[in-house]
């Protein structure tokens, strides 16, 4: 299952981690994120123990969202090393985001 990255979590659980991470920002009223948010959990699974997969509520972590620029919902961002690798806009499908995700392993 996706965890639920805010704020104060994102440091530890996204810049510290020695796995890959995915971000996928999005809000309750969007939806194009209600499409992708099972898609999210998918990929969780399937990744669990290689990636470290995450949500982000943009209306409750506005900091975060404005750090990495975050205009458009859904927005996935990759994660290695604390750096962004790469970055996915709008409603992905699972193949997509699962090639992009292996290729940071």
């Amino acid at each position: 299952m996706a965890l639920e990255i805010t704020d104060s979590s994102f440091q530890e659980t996204v810049l510290k981690s020695d796995k890959p991470v995915l971000v996928d920002f999005w809000a309750v009223w969007c939806g194009p994120c209600r499409t992708l948010g099972p898609i999210i959990e998918e990929v969780a699974a399937d990744f669990e123990g290689k990636a470290v997969v995450g949500k982000v509520d943009v209306d409750n972590n506005q900091e975060i969202s404005m750090q990495y620029g975050i205009r458009n919902i859904p927005t996935v961002l990759i994660f290695k090393n604390g750096e962004v690798v790469d970055k996915l806009v709008g409603v992905t499908p699972k193949e997509v985001i699962a090639e992009k995700l292996s290729a940071h392993l």
